[in-house]
């Protein structure tokens, strides 16, 4: 993802979407095999994908408190990706 964030639904639903896609493409290229490479670059994706998520679910939580979904930010990926599940 670039440096700037979705900032609208519609974007991070396309930025979630461009993710996926990404993915799906560097699975289909690697035919099962996958490269030290590909492999770091999908645990990149999946680190964004988390943060995407993480930001929708904050923009929701904000809606439901009637908030500014606006005023939600992303979070660094330490943040989301030491959560507690």
């Amino acid at each position: 993802m670039d440096d700037t964030e979705p900032r609208t639904d519609d974007e991070l639903a396309q930025a979630i979407d461009e993710n996926a896609r990404a993915e799906h493409a560097l699975r289909s290229e690697s035919h099962g095999g996958v490269s030290d490479s590909d492999h770091a670059r999908l645990r990149e994706l999946q680190v964004e994908r988390d943060r995407l998520f993480d930001l929708k679910r904050q923009r929701q939580a904000r809606r439901d408190a009637d908030e500014d979904p606006g005023e939600a930010h992303e979070r660094p990926a330490a943040t989301v990706e030491n959560y507690r599940q």
